[in-house]
Parts: C-alpha cells; sequence; structure tokens
C-alpha cells in the first residue's frame, strides 16, 4: 500500500511536524483571544499583536526561501531582500490603487504622491494593478523572472562563493537606489502606505488582520511543504550533491547551471510571497527593504536557526525578530551589538543553530550532568 503523499514528504521530518503544529496552535489561540475574548480581559490578544505575528510568519517564509538556496543549494545570497521587497512592492501597488479617492487628494486614479509630484496620467507600469489577480500574477512573476535572469548570467558565467553574495548584495544595493528616486514612479523615500482596503475588506478590520495571519501561515506551511517535497526527491538530491560536490555532479552529466537556476527562482518566488504577505499587515512598504542590511538579518536568521534544516530557519525567524521586538523597544542602542554578538556565540557554540541542539542534551542540562 502506497504512503500518502503528505506522509513521505514528512517522513524523519520530526522537528518540522513539531515546529509547524505549534505555530498552528499559536495562530489559533491568537485568533480566539483576538475575536472572542473582550478587550478588556487579561487574555485578550490586541490586533497589533495579530498583525505582529503575522509580520513574523512572513519572515519565517522568506527565511525558509533563503535556507532552501543557501542550505541545500549551498549559494549564500546577501541579496534575497530584493526578491521580498519586489513582492512587496507589487502587492502594495494593488493596494495602492484600492485606496482611489480616498485619499489625501480624492484622485480616482493617481496615489497621493503622484498628485504632489504633478504627475498627469498613471505610468503604464502602473496599469492592471487595480485587479488582485494580476497583482498576484506579479507578485509571483517579477522576483521569478529577476532571480532566472541574474541567475543565468551568473551561473552560466560560473560565478561561485563569495563573489556571487558580493554580486547579489550590488544588486539588491542598485534596486534600493533606484527605488529611492523619485522620479521612479513607487513613491520614493516614503514608499506606499496608507491602504485602506484588500479584496474589498477594510484592511483595520480585525477580522482581515486574522485572515491575514491565517494566510501567512497557510503560505509557510505551503512553502515548507514545497521545500521538503524537492528535498526528498530526485531533484533534491542531486542539488545537495551539487552544494558537497558541484564538479563531480558536471562530470556525471547533470546541467548544473539548469538545477541551481531552477532553485533559485523557486527560492525567489517564496520570497516574493513573503513580502505580499508582509504589506498588508505592516502596512507600508520603502525602498529600506531593499537595503543590503536586511538581507544580512536574514542571513543570521537562519544561520541561528539551523541552516540546512528548513524548520531551524522558521525557528531564527521567530527567534531573532522576537528578540529585535523587544530590544529595539527596551535597549534600542544595544540592539544591533546583541544581534552580532548572539551570532558569533552561535556559530561557535551551535554551528548547527537551535535547530542542532539535541533533546539529549537539553535533558543532561536539567539533570546538572
Amino acid at each position: 500500500m502506497r504512503e500518502p503523499i503528505l506522509v513521505k514528504i514528512f517522513k524523519n521530518d520530526k522537528g518540522g511536524k513539531i515546529v509547524l503544529s505549534s505555530l498552528l496552535a499559536i495562530v489559533i489561540i491568537v485568533s480566539v483571544s483576538n475575536l472572542l475574548i473582550p478587550e478588556g480581559s487579561i487574555f485578550h490578544i490586541s490586533s497589533f499583536s495579530v498583525s505582529l505575528i503575522g509580520k513574523y510568519l512572513a519572515f519565517a517564509l522568506l527565511a525558509l526561501s533563503l535556507d532552501l538556496l543557501w542550505g541545500y543549494l549551498g549559494v549564500l545570497s546577501l541579496g534575497h531582500g530584493a526578491f521580498f521587497a519586489l513582492g512587496g512592492y507589487a502587492f502594495a501597488m494593488y493596494l495602492t490603487r484600492q485606496i482611489g479617492d480616498r485619499g489625501v487628494y480624492a484622485d480616482p486614479v493617481l496615489p497621493d504622491f503622484m498628485v504632489f509630484m504633478n504627475y498627469k496620467e498613471l505610468p503604464w507600469f502602473w496599469y492592471g494593478f487595480d485587479n488582485p489577480f494580476f497583482a498576484v500574477l506579479i507578485v509571483i512573476s517579477a522576483p521569478a523572472l529577476l532571480a532566472f535572469i541574474f541567475g543565468f548570467f551568473a551561473f552560466k558565467s560560473k560565478v561561485n562563493g563569495v563573489y556571487l553574495s558580493i554580486i547579489t548584495q550590488a544588486l539588491t544595493y542598485a534596486l534600493m537606489l533606484a527605488f529611492f528616486r523619485n522620479d521612479m514612479g513607487f513613491g520614493g523615500n516614503n514608499g506606499l502606505n496608507d491602504f485602506k482596503d484588500i479584496f474589498g475588506f477594510d484592511l483595520q478590520s480585525k477580522y482581515t488582520k486574522v485572515s491575514l495571519l491565517a494566510a501567512s501561515f497557510i503560505a509557510l506551511a505551503l512553502g515548507y511543504t514545497l521545500c521538503r517535497f524537492i528535498i526528498n526527491s530526485k531533484l533534491g538530491r542531486i542539488v545537495i550533491s551539487i552544494r558537497d560536490s558541484q564538479d563531480r555532479v558536471g562530470f556525471l552529466g547533470y546541467r548544473v547551471v539548469s538545477y541551481k537556476i531552477f532553485i533559485f527562482v523557486i527560492s525567489a518566488v517564496l520570497a516574493g510571497v513573503a513580502g505580499a504577505l508582509y504589506v498588508p499587515q505592516v502596512g507600508i512598504i520603502n525602498p529600506n527593504v531593499f537595503a543590503p542590511l536586511f538581507s544580512i538579518e536574514l542571513v543570521i536568521w537562519v544561520a541561528i536557526g539551523g541552516r540546512g534544516t528548513l524548520y531551524g530557519a522558521v525557528i531564527g525567524a521567530f527567534v531573532v525578530n522576537f528578540a529585535s521586538t523587544y530590544f529595539t523597544s527596551t535597549f534600542a542602542e544595544i540592539w544591533l551589538y546583541a544581534l552580532g554578538g548572539l551570532f558569533v556565540l552561535v556559530t561557535l557554540f551551535l554551528p548547527k543553530g537551535v535547530a542542532g541542539i539535541k533533546f539529549k542534551m537539553l535533558k543532561k542540562l536539567r539533570l546538572g550532568r
């Protein structure tokens, strides 16, 4: 009797099942506490916290996309935030078109920043973003196209290692500078904000916020399942072999460049979807998301959680961003130093990240042995 596909995908992945089950429980508890428990109760969870956890889930999907690329293919991207930002901007353009005449200048077609900058008509690349299906298509295709073009030339030219990492960082930095320009038509340094609706529903409604939280978890679960499916397949074994010995795989007749481009594109699409989920829950996107520092922080999330485990990347995204939320409001001056110190300590004492901690080690620590 053949095993169900999901059973095969999650076979021997105890960590992944624990992490996803825990996140599902958190999403259910948070949703119920927000919707059903009165605001005056100590057990009520605010809508702000709902959106905050939804943002963490979007970041977890972003970290997952990098772990697929870095942990299993061995390609370290220091510009992965570019794909995240492209997906976010694409969906933000749809949300901006939904504002209509409710903006400050009450123009039914032009966004407020275009009216302020004396635009006479909507730029051609904004056409179609009043349609949600078109916007979702661009959320997926824009990062995929950029990853394909960049990956084709980079991998075809046999750019590897630190050189590839530097080029990816240069790519996202160039995009950041471009999007900062007011004449690019993306809001300049202020970005896109003041969103009102999503698919016809009020973004400030607690039901909409809970729905976005649930959508973020579903996207993370589907993304995780897709990554596990790839890794467990013959494709995944070839990808891991490329990471371990690229030349040998090439000598065996496999088209290494094609495999690397494919994984790069899949990783970029997942990052773009994460960006699209991030924007409506945060309420703004600006060129700072393209900043190389954000992409470097993303690498730290994956390293702290555990590279090459998938679920470790999810853990790392939650741990670091939860700590960031707490420390930036309490000890804002030292947070970046603390993050750097945490990265060094994990590298020295936990080279496999949080996911590398064995349950037996924890048991010994509790027993004081």
